[in-house]
């Protein structure tokens, strides 16, 4: 009984120390950048001994692996719930920018390192980025398809380029924030900046009058006598004086008074 009660506790001490490790290595990369940060760093940054890292990790490229692997399937997960729940088109839009800049809100460090540090260092050409980002944008373009069948989505607009669209102003607009064009700790700011890029990507989409972007003013047809009054020629302005007029009378000299 003893021996099967030890088994489970070992195996807890071993992930947990796995996610201090991993934890202390997001911290550094957001912080060092993947060149600057060395393990010692990370053993530092987590309290354990230099070797301890090795034990878990073969070295930091690994690290930053698990890193893009551990952060992009949580995304990828969130974002599949919402894509494939129903509802509106409007309203899964939304969530999903929601579901990125809330992970974004939560830990602002992992997602500079998602974002940065994975395409400049060399361990980002061993991680399949490319297959990462396909499939998510397969996962929505089903979302669109859907939305097209069912008369939300604009005839013309293909589903696939709306889900990389979709997906390219999210990134960017997360990319203002890692890199300091925006204040991250503004939450007003993040708020506006998530509802902006879902309403712009939806007027581009959507069927006019399926669903009015958050915040836009309804707009109403101008009355026919509006219309006439629009349409009324303005009086002209009366000629001014010719200059050689103005400069006549100015120059004009007065007639003496009789005695």
């Amino acid at each position: 009984m003893g021996q099967q009660k030890s088994a489970p506790e070992g195996g807890t001490r071993e992930s947990e120390r796995r996610r201090t490790i991993l934890r202390a290595a997001i911290d550094v990369f957001a912080r060092k950048g993947y060149h600057g940060c060395r393990i010692a760093d990370v053993a530092k940054e987590a309290g354990v001994a230099y070797g301890l890292v090795y034990h878990y990790f073969k070295n930091k490229d690994e690290l930053l692996e698990t890193v893009f692997e551990t952060g992009w399937s949580g995304f990828i997960s969130r974002a599949r719930l919402v894509a494939e729940s129903e509802g509106p088109l409007a309203d899964k839009v939304r969530r999903i920018a929601d579901v990125a800049f809330e992970a974004y809100r939560v830990d602002p460090r992992a997602v500079k390192v998602l974002i940065l540090e994975i395409a400049r260092s060399p361990a980002g050409a061993r991680i399949n980025r490319q297959t990462a980002f396909v499939d998510v944008i397969r996962l929505s373009a089903q979302m669109f398809t859907r939305a097209k069948e069912s008369g939300e989505l604009r005839p013309d607009v293909d589903p696939l380029l709306a889900s990389a669209l979709l997906f390219g102003s999210i990134e960017m607009g997360l990319t203002a924030f890692v890199v300091g064009l925006a204040d991250a700790r503004d939450t007003v700011m993040l708020e506006r900046a998530k509802a902006q890029i879902a309403d712009s990507f939806l007027h581009g989409v959507l069927v006019p009058g399926v669903e009015k972007p958050q915040g836009e003013p309804p707009r109403t047809e101008p009355s026919r006598s509006e219309l006439s009054k629009a349409e009324e020629p303005k009086p002209e302005a009366p000629p001014e004086e010719s200059t050689w007029k103005r400069e006549k009378s100015g120059t004009k000299s007065k007639a003496p008074k009789r005695t």
